[in-house]
């Protein structure tokens, strides 16, 4: 019988747990696991990315799209040190992802080796729930079964140190003896209720409430369908979380779309006049876009402990899921026998819509960011997964885009950090491989990260059954979020040396690597280049040529912003006067025939 490493048990404990692929670099940290693999008949499936701060990002939206635990893997030092901008993308969205990593020979440590890193001080924090080292056979599988199941049940970060030596020993399973600890498979789903009086003390705000407000976010996923009929109830508008967008559809008439900065109007409006407030499954931290306090009466809904009672001070807080505490709640509730608060958010959101196809068509030089997301929306696959990159194609995704039901759509929510969005996609495909993926990117994240994931793309989408993935990139030459808030939040005018970057040529680039490409800077070839893109038989590059003075204006602009904003220009902006075109266009938009204060 052939010799059992280490390095195999662990391939063949994550087989057991269903781990299906692992998204990894390779390095000398982890030779033993590599080798394990090459035994193992590549089970499960080593994922290659082009950096290891891709493989988390991968392993994230892989997580987020599929429901299942991600896995990534790097070496040892500056592999594992890599890792961590995703990982904690992973952390900051609550979703669940194993992190396996190389370690320097157990003989070596302390020694200031090639390579040593304090792996346990680095990851204390971002995998705060369960970290450890492996250190002996023994120790497995436990540490793992612990890993991927505080992942799964706490929807955080948990990782293994294992060194390079400990790799290639031969496993030892746990004896049954003192200081042995031995371990299972598998953990069984559950769902918490809050008690009888709680619920009803939660009843009894929202029943007294006339103009009931709702705010979801991603917790909210599995009680759509529950959500839907309380706010039918209660009369209620819902605005969602940006990382909730997909929880309801958009072209339901009372669901407002996203709230905060980069949230609609009628969201704002939605938060600003009602006087009751149920929010579910969110945390959503911009407090200065919920009721003001003492306006609304507030209740609460979360399965996190740790998430209950903050942002707003709400007058009841349910721990429990979301589903199963609405469905106890609905018998509980009265419907509202006056409607007008409905028709009131209905009618935002009617004229939002109608502003927005105005501000879509406004022209631009040479095409209105607005237009690109304006134009995919109709064109949207039933099935369709959107990922978005922070930055200013982040408003347009939010604000433009009309999610259906049944499509799934991400963000980074939290972190906000660049360059997660072309790397979702990947993921989003080796968990969804029979469905079309769209990742709309900024220039400044697709230099960052972006081009070399279309080097991944080009390397496998021929193992997917739908190949199609389109990478629409928003090429404007600016750091555009940035230059805006510099505006806006900093009274300061565009710093040319960190905010111009490079003009690259992201269609010529993708066509060298095999793909589909097309660069548009005529607005009337956006619809087109999007109805060629989604019929591709590969992964399409979208170019768009986009004009970075377009504002994305706030929901609600206050005093002090427009006071820098007009500073910024006086102190010699260089866009000053493009600035204040397009802004005053965009901004008139609101103020045509049929559009609500």
């Amino acid at each position: 019988m052939a010799e059992v490493l280490v390095a195999d048990h662990i391939l063949a404990r994550l087989r057991e747990w269903g781990v299906e692929h692992v998204f990894a670099y390779a390095g000398d940290g982890i030779n033993g696991l590599l080798a394990a693999w090459e035994r193992a008949g590549d089970r499960p499936r080593f994922v290659q990315s082009r950096h290891e701060e891709l493989s988390a990002f991968e392993a994230v939206g892989y997580a987020k799209f599929s429901g299942r635990v991600g896995v990534c893997a790097a070496t040892s030092g500056p592999g594992a040190i890599h890792l961590l901008n995703g990982l904690y993308d992973a952390k900051l969205d609550r979703v669940p992802v194993v992190a396996l990593i190389g370690q320097t020979a157990r003989t070596a440590l302390g020694g200031s080796y090639q390579q040593e890193v304090d792996l346990m001080a680095l990851y204390k924090d971002v995998a705060a729930d369960y970290l450890e080292t492996v250190t002996v056979p023994e120790q497995l599988p436990n540490v793992l079964d612990r890993a991927v199941r505080t992942a799964q049940a706490r929807s955080t970060v948990t990782a293994l140190i294992i060194p390079g030596d400990v790799q290639t020993l031969e496993y030892e399973p746990p004896t049954h003896e003192f200081k042995m600890v031995p371990s299972s498979l598998g953990m069984s789903g559950a769902s918490v209720l809050p008690d009888q009086a709680s619920l009803q003390r939660a009843a009894d705000v929202l029943n007294a409430g006339e103009r009931v407000a709702i705010m979801i976010g991603q917790g909210a996923r599995g009680a759509a369908e529950e959500v839907e009929q309380v706010a039918d109830v209660l009369g209620a508008g819902v605005a969602k979380a940006l990382l909730g967008k997909d929880v309801l559809p958009d072209d339901l008439p009372f669901v407002t779309g996203a709230a905060g900065l980069l949230g609609t109007k009628p969201s704002y409006q939605l938060m600003r006049d009602c006087d009751t407030l149920l929010m579910v499954g969110s945390s959503f931290p911009y407090s200065q876009f919920l009721p003001e306090y003492g306006q609304a009466r507030g209740v609460q809904i979360d399965i996190d402990p740790n998430r209950i009672g903050m942002r707003y001070p709400f007058e009841v807080n349910l721990l429990g899921d979301a589903q199963r505490t609405l469905s106890a709640l609905l018998p509980m509730l009265h419907r509202k026998a006056d409607r007008s608060w409905r028709r009131s958010v209905e009618e935002g959101v009617r004229a939002w819509w109608e502003v927005m196809d105005r501000r879509a068509h406004v022209d631009a030089r040479p095409v209105n960011p607005e237009l690109v997301f304006h134009e995919l929306s109709p064109l949207l696959p039933d099935d369709v997964i959107l990922t978005s990159d922070s930055g200013s194609a982040a408003n347009w995704y939010a604000r433009h885009l009309k999610v259906r039901r049944g499509m799934r759509a991400s963000l980074s929510g939290t972190l906000a950090t660049m360059g997660p969005g072309a790397p979702y996609a990947t993921g989003a495909k080796f968990a969804h491989p029979d469905r079309p993926v769209i990742a709309l990117v900024g220039d400044g994240a697709m230099q960052m990260n972006g081009l070399n994931e279309l080097i991944t793309m080009a390397h496998y989408w021929r193992e997917w059954s739908d190949p199609r993935v389109v990478v629409a990139v928003l090429n404007n030459g600016d750091l555009n979020q940035v230059t805006w808030e510099l505006r806006a939040m900093s009274g300061a005018p565009q710093f040319i040396p960190s905010q111009r970057i490079p003009d690259v040529g992201y269609a010529a680039l993708a066509q060298q690597l095999g793909l589909r490409a097309t660069r548009v800077d005529d607005p009337g070839q956006v619809g087109a280049a999007w109805q060629q893109a989604l019929s591709a038989d590969r992964p399409c590059v979208l170019e768009f040529v986009t004009d970075p003075t377009v504002p994305p204006i706030p929901p609600r602009a206050d005093l002090d912003q427009l006071e820098k904003v007009a500073s910024s220009l006086l102190k010699g902006d260089p866009e000053a006067w493009s600035v204040v075109r397009e802004g005053v266009k965009a901004k008139v938009q609101e103020f045509l025939p049929g559009s609500r204060d």
